[in-house]
């Protein structure tokens, strides 16, 4: 899915661009969790082509999209950083929004619109 169409289907404002080229990247999935070390275990296998749906905002979410190499972070329920981590997210090199919709909305919506999620292992 288009960054630009994902960023359209949520009604997300930008926090922080630093790269434009990327508003026209074709994501192939979403990742959605508050707990960074989850994220890390789990997003492998295309981390470029994910983005990270979180309502965490501090630094360790950017430090995580780093060691990811994750390019897009989407804040849900209008969150967003304190400027210092605005402008370290464009030395990361990741551009964020935000949304005013909750977690499972902007998952729902997405998921509707065809963007899937990762293939991470399953439990019982």
């Amino acid at each position: 899915m288009i960054a630009q169409d994902i960023i359209d289907a949520i009604n997300a404002k930008p926090l922080s661009i630093w790269n434009e080229h990327l508003l026209k990247k074709d994501y192939e999935a979403a990742f959605a969790s508050d707990l960074m070390s989850d994220a890390l275990a789990l997003i492998q296998d295309s981390p470029e082509g994910t983005i990270l749906i979180t309502g965490l905002c501090n630094s360790q979410v950017l430090r995580t999209a780093e060691m990811l190499d994750i390019e897009m972070i989407i804040f849900v329920r209008g969150k967003s950083l304190p400027e210092e981590a605005l402008e370290m997210a464009k030395d990361v090199g990741v551009n964020l929004f935000t949304t005013g919709f909750t977690m499972y909305e902007t998952c729902g919506i997405l998921y509707s619109k065809g963007l899937g999620g990762i293939h991470g292992s399953h439990s019982a």
